[in-house]
């Protein structure tokens, strides 16, 4: 496919350019001061950007945590300052900020993330279905995707490790993890307020306002010994679309989360706990029929707004002993999650097809290492457990524009899942000759699953999660089984990793070879039972394969001296064995069946470099670049559609694979005598992609600008902010499912497959332009 860059990146390119000329001469100003007004200042002002710099990863597991640019690891990881400087307010804002990465959340349900990293990613909702992209928060794997995208405030830390990190951080992770650190007591008593509205203020008739207001406060109980923190966050958002079925606003929700922390230092043991509640609610997707508007438009009709409410709660309890040589660490992990939607999925203003479901998960896991430190020698080993119980529901209403008396029976189904993880791994970094080091690593993993799976279909009302739905029977004859299956799965693997480091003055070199594992397991989303039975008489067995990743790669991090120059650069090639693909086809009957099957082997082949530059004191520019080459070496599955496996499967694209992500930023400190002006500008480019295996789904190519402006005011702690988002108004989906129903407007009727592009489609829409205020002061 050709890549014709577009014109409005030159535009970036140029906005960056205007706006550093004058800062980079008021720059070379204030370094030329003379002596005599350096005299008059008794202490020079702390520069923010020597902060924004200093970034420490934690995702190495060592016993201390090492800066970005001695980790022989393709990274990029933000400080609280970072964040701050950002404007970051979930994990979605991070993906405009590195290359080779698109952490979407889907839309159809709202917080359900669609992580994708060097073209390893998932496109669906289902909960049963693991993630490509594992998601930590202080240190605790979630287990599902549902609720991960959502409202962050008060971080320490967020670190996006690329490529399989299946040594450190078990199954799941293949195209690599995030690392959420959240803000941790502090020593001294210190406060902090925030409030902020923003909205499509100058698209007018589009959507409302959004708000928003937290506050933290944390310090010592009992000085040196015992320190707390407790945080709060609230978000009223009106919606930010306008539904042209009825003129509404639509995407509204509100927020609430509260949060506190408590930590116990009694000499080398420290304790930590914290606790999270997070609940929120509003309305379901916006989405959009790309048979009925143009995919360039933020335009659709629905005709009802469909709602979600989720309730989460998060608890963690760390304790660390500095014992011996090393650091013993035990995290307790456990979430309890709860989330209904109702959502109009045709995306028409007909009744065609309405969905609502439940998803309810509990989690608890435990993770025991002990990472050591010798003179030529980083040890780390542990044991993980991981125990899940997961339950779901999904009910389909279609065609309820017919009478009555025509209209389909209700369907009814979903699936329950025990799930446990058992596994031990080591890691170790061993310089062996001066300056080269040896990195080897291997984690032994176990996964059990027992699943009750029930078919969606036209059934009496039933629910899975309140047990009283039938399952069908073991053994499980396809012949004369209707209603599900109870099965139980257990996969066993061995993730290794070998590599080799090379340290020269503030340079590295490395290269390593890496093995990870994405889960196998059962849908919840049956609807179609002659092709689910196909697969079980091709396959005989009721669940699909897990996935191996095994990655090569290359790479190298370059430093000056005085830092002010860091190049970080990486190649690697992935193969995919037995890739685990949701398989989405448009149904009259059902409206899209989902069938989640090992498709291919594939080949994923890309290089990616991030830079940095500090070109004077108060100023910092940034860039970066990502390419991705893919291709089929071996296709197990019709993903055409055609009816046959051949050279048209091979030579279709990968979903989630965007050949071209770049991006240029700057960020510029200007002293003004007792305040300051913080300026950040940040453009980033996102090439197209297929989102359906068939390839007749694709997500449009995205170059977003980002924009804020901060005056540290003269009054001490007290911050203002103009910030905005997306102001290139570009749209962009959550996913692009394709559906029976599409066709122009004025037929007065959907028509199954409509006039542009392919038929229709459930396409949830993302925000497009966004610019806000926001107040913030520190205590």
């Amino acid at each position: 496919m050709a890549y014709r860059t577009p014109a409005r990146p030159f535009a970036a390119l140029l906005l960056c350019s205007c706006a550093a000329t004058p800062f980079a001469a008021l720059a070379q100003t204030n370094d030329t001061q003379t002596e005599t007004d350096q005299a008059e200042e008794p202490q020079q002002r702390e520069s923010a950007l020597d902060t924004i710099g200093n970034i420490i990863v934690t995702g190495t597991k060592t016993r201390d945590p090492e800066d970005v640019q001695d980790v022989a690891l393709a990274v990029t990881a933000f400080n609280a300052d970072t964040l701050e400087a950002y404007k970051i307010r979930d994990i979605q804002g991070l993906q405009f900020q590195a290359p080779n990465v698109s952490l979407d959340q889907i839309g159809t349900s709202r917080g359900t993330a669609n992580f994708s990293v060097r073209g390893l990613g998932i496109n669906s909702s289902i909960p049963s279905i693991d993630p490509t992209v594992g998601v930590f928060v202080d240190g605790v794997y979630l287990g599902i995707n549902g609720g991960v995208v959502f409202d962050l405030f008060d971080l320490d830390s967020v670190e996006i490790l690329r490529g399989p990190q299946g040594v450190l951080f078990g199954r799941n992770v293949t195209g690599g993890a995030v690392v959420i650190n959240t803000g941790n007591p502090t020593e001294e008593f210190t406060g902090k307020i925030r409030a902020a509205v923003d909205g499509p203020l100058v698209d007018g008739g589009r959507g409302g306002a959004n708000y928003t207001v937290s506050g933290v406060v944390s310090g010592p109980l009992v000085e040196d010994v015992l320190l707390f923190k407790v945080g709060a966050y609230y978000n009223n958002d009106e919606g930010y679309f306008t539904n042209l079925f009825d003129g509404s606003n639509h995407g509204a929700a509100e927020t609430t989360i509260i949060r506190g922390a408590l930590e116990g230092r009694f000499g080398d043991l420290m304790l930590r706990a914290k606790l999270d509640y997070f609940e929120s609610d509003g309305d379901g997707p916006s989405g959009q029929n790309r048979g009925f508007f143009r995919r360039d438009t933020f335009d659709f009709a629905i005709d009802e707004p469909g709602f979600y409410a989720n309730e989460i709660w998060t608890g963690s309890f760390t304790a660390e002993w500095d014992v011996g040589p090393g650091t013993l660490t035990n995290i307790f992990g456990y979430r309890d999650y709860t989330a209904s939607t109702r959502g109009d999925i045709d995306s028409t203003p007909v009744f065609l097809f309405h969905s609502n479901t439940l998803t309810e998960q509990e989690q608890f896991s435990n993770e025991l290492r002990y990472a050591m430190s010798f003179d030529r020698l980083d040890l780390t080993v542990g044991g993980f457990w991981f125990d899940q119980s997961l339950a779901y529901d999904e009910s389909r209403e279609l065609r309820r524009d017919l009478p009555v008396a025509l209209q389909p029976p209700v369907f009814f189904g979903g699936g329950r899942q025990d799930h446990e993880v058992i596994g031990v791994f080591a890691n170790a970094e061993w310089e062996f000759i001066d300056d080269l080091s040896l990195i080897a690593g291997i984690r032994w993993n176990q996964e059990t699953k027992d699943a009750a799976v029930t078919y969606i279909t036209p059934r009496a009302p039933c629910s899975v999660v309140a047990g009283t739905c039938p399952t069908g029977t073991q053994p499980f004859d396809p012949a004369t089984e209707t209603d599900g299956f109870i099965d139980d799965v257990r996969f066993r693997n061995l993730s290794p990793k070998l590599g080799l480091q090379y340290e020269f003055g503030n340079n590295q070199v490395y290269g390593h070879w890496s093995r990870g594992f994405r889960s196998g397991g059962y849908n919840f989303r049956i609807t179609n039972i002659p092709v689910f039975n196909r697969a079980f008489a091709a396959t005989g067995d009721l669940f699909f394969d897990e996935e191996r990743v095994d990655t090569y790669e290359l790479g190298g991090k370059f430093q000056t001296d005085d830092g002010t120059f860091t190049l970080n650069l990486a190649g690697y090639i992935t193969k995919v064995d037995n890739m685990q693909r949701e398989v989405n086809l448009a149904d009259p009957g059902a409206g899209v069946v989902q069938n989640i099957l090992n498709t291919a082997d594939a080949t994923i082949t890309g290089f990616e470099a991030e830079g940095r530059m500090r070109v004077s004191d108060s100023l910092i520019f940034t860039a970066n670049i990502g390419l991705i080459d893919d291709d089929y070496d071996t296709i197990l599955f019709d993903i055409s559609g055609d009816g046959v496996i051949d050279d048209t499967d091979l030579s279709l694209r990968q979903p989630r694979v965007p050949e071209v992500t770049w991006g240029v930023g700057l960020i510029h400190e200007l002293f003004l005598g007792e305040s300051e002006i913080l300026t950040r500008v940040n453009y980033q480019y996102r090439d197209e992609f297929a989102y359906t295996d068939d390839n007749l789904g694709w997500i449009q190519d995205i170059s977003n600008l980002e924009a804020n402006v901060t005056w540290v005011t003269p009054i001490e702690g007290f911050s203002l902010s103009l910030y905005g988002r997306n102001l290139f108004d570009e749209v962009q989906a959550g996913g692009d499912t394709q559906l029976p129903f599409g066709g122009p407007l004025s037929t007065g009727n959907p028509q199954p497959f409509g006039a542009f592009p392919a038929g229709g489609t459930l396409s949830p829409l993302q925000r497009g332009r966004n610019i806000g205020i926001e107040a913030l002061f520190e205590f």
